[in-house]
């Protein structure tokens, strides 16, 4: 009875052990985590190139005693020493791999201490690292929350004390299993347009004249499953849909009907050279594209704070059509308190490289412009929807949505230099606030690079949905993307943190369990054959002679 005693409570105090174990190996949380962009550009690998994890986690890439080849190093994204990154890039030293930290969902947006400039110029450059450079360790995203910030402040006093975790002394370690990105097949881009004819005089056998409104609505940045691009170019994706809606309700009446047709598009392929636009206008007939008066092209509408938008041309400001549009847009502009400056930028028609949207149409001969926040055009894959543009200025955007529908307007019905206001403020045809804001908020959740959206993807159904909800003409064009980029799959997981004990303390485990085991077996064998027979030596197995 005794025995049984002894090893009950041998066993009570192996399971207190085991628990204890089991507790500091469980998961302390679990996160989604979005991966950085893996693409190939003509053959080049660009962008991060793995996708699992199974490392403990580090507050920084110089932490001593820290084995940088097996630790994931949590950065807050404001943090990140892209020098640092670069040195080890060009060292060809591994990491284990890289946690970003973004501001948490709903917070930060309207931080304006002195630091906020130099912080969105660090995310900016480092968003660029990741996508011009081959990265060739997992980079991931994510956001962050209370539990991560306790979690990554006791990394930090860790890593301070000399404890950084390693297998030796325990610690944190960060978990993504899954299988490793593929190659996604060429892509499609949908391109979607709405057309509302213009009043044709009776008898009048002449061709309608048409505007273009024209806006790309998809995004390119470091993370694809992040949305972003709210600006870029969700203000100007925006801004088309409510001049739609306005000008679906003048044309709806036969009376207020303007006498020119109106074409909005909303094109794909935006951060790839207005791949998008340009397949959309070769599909043109003849007869369409020679009808065209002119384009007009929106880009960064909703800069956070500004007074001033820029009109970039292909064709001299002094060209009679250029400098119409441009006197139209500056005689609304001043009454809004705004200012529009013409910016020249001559084509190369040999280059492959398409700095604004405006210059597909001049490669097809067609008068068009764009307006934009932009003094200067970004380089290719750059100021595409990047994870720092998740808001806009929803007065600018309103101010400048303003300024087109009205210019449009006066120049429709030849009301120039009469300062007539059509979409007055606190009329019924006024730029809805409402309007603007709710689609902004539904850009600023939702992703929208072009590989990864389908041609159902609810984005676009919501676009088709709202031109068609107003326009009776509305046609999607399907194309296929340029082989020249290959994307990869993959694009978000869940990450699980796991505390883990040190070796020692495995070792001490171990142990106890081997003794418990080997005291059960010595109880075992006592109260099945009593303690004589334990020590009592084994016949011998030899076989006697003779037998």
């Amino acid at each position: 009875m005794q025995l049984v005693c002894v090893s009950g409570h041998t066993l009570l105090a192996l399971l207190f052990l085991v628990a204890a174990y089991i507790d500091l190996c469980d998961a302390a949380s679990v996160f989604d985590v979005y991966r950085a962009i893996q693409y190939d550009l003509r053959g080049i690998p660009m962008g991060s190139r793995r996708a699992s994890l199974n490392h403990h986690a580090s507050s920084g890439l110089s932490v001593p005693g820290s084995d940088i080849t097996r630790s994931v190093v949590i950065l807050p994204i404001a943090k990140v020493n892209i020098t640092l990154l670069n040195e080890y890039l060009q060292g060809k030293r591994i990491l284990g791999g890289l946690l970003l930290l973004l501001p948490e969902k709903g917070h930060g947006d309207d931080n304006k201490d002195e630091d906020a400039d130099e912080n969105l110029q660090v995310e900016r450059d480092l968003e660029n690292w990741i996508i011009k450079n081959n990265v060739p360790y997992p980079v991931y995203f994510v956001y962050e929350t209370p539990s991560l910030k306790a979690l990554l402040d006791e990394v930090i006093a860790n890593d301070l004390a000399g404890k950084p975790a390693t297998a030796t002394t325990g610690g944190f370690k960060l978990v993504i299993s899954g299988p490793e990105p593929r190659k996604i097949p060429p892509p499609s881009l949908v391109n979607i347009q709405a057309w509302l004819p213009g009043l044709r005089s009776e008898g009048d056998s002449s061709v309608v004249q048409t505007i273009a409104i024209v806006a790309w609505y998809d995004t390119f940045g470091a993370a694809p499953g992040i949305p972003a691009g709210t600006d870029s170019n969700g203000s100007g994706a925006v801004a088309l849909l409510e001049i739609a809606r306005l000008f679906s309700r003048l044309y709806a009446n036969p009376k207020t009907r303007g006498r020119y047709n109106l074409l909005f598009a909303l094109t794909a392929g935006g951060p790839y050279d207005y791949e998008g636009t340009s397949k959309w206008l070769k599909s043109f007939d003849q007869r369409l594209r020679e009808s065209i008066d002119y384009a007009i092209c929106l880009n960064s509408l909703g800069s956070i704070s500004g007074e001033k938008l820029w009109l970039h041309v292909s064709k001299p400001p002094e060209n009679a059509y250029i400098r119409q549009i441009h006197e139209g847009l500056s005689e609304v502009a001043t009454e809004l308190g705004l200012t529009v400056e013409v910016k020249h930028k001559k084509i190369n028609i040999s280059s492959s490289r398409v700095a604004w949207e405006h210059e597909q149409f001049s490669r097809q001969r067609i008068t068009a412009a764009t307006l934009s926040e932009l003094e200067t055009p970004p380089e290719l894959l750059e100021n595409a929807g990047s994870i720092v543009d998740t808001r806009a200025n929803i007065t600018q955007v309103i101010l400048s949505t303003k300024l087109v529908a009205e210019s449009l307007a006066r120049y429709i019905y030849d009301q120039q230099d009469k300062h007539i206001t059509v979409f007055a403020d606190g009329s019924n045809l006024a730029v809805s606030r409402s309007y603007v804001q709710g689609w902004l908020n539904l850009l600023s959740r939702t992703p929208r690079m072009a590989p990864f959206l389908s041609r159902n993807s609810p984005i676009i159904a919501a676009f088709h949905k709202e031109l068609a909800d107003r326009i009776e003409d509305v046609k999607i064009q399907h194309e296929t993307m340029d082989s020249s980029f290959t994307f990869y799959d993959s694009t978000k997981f869940v990450l699980s943190i796991f505390q883990v004990a040190s070796v020692t303390f495995d070792l001490v485990v171990m142990l106890a369990v081997g003794s418990y085991l080997g005291l059960l077996f010595v109880i075992a064998l006592v109260t099945t054959k009593g303690l004589d027979d334990l020590f009592r030596k084994p016949p011998s197995s030899r076989k006697i002679k003779g037998t």
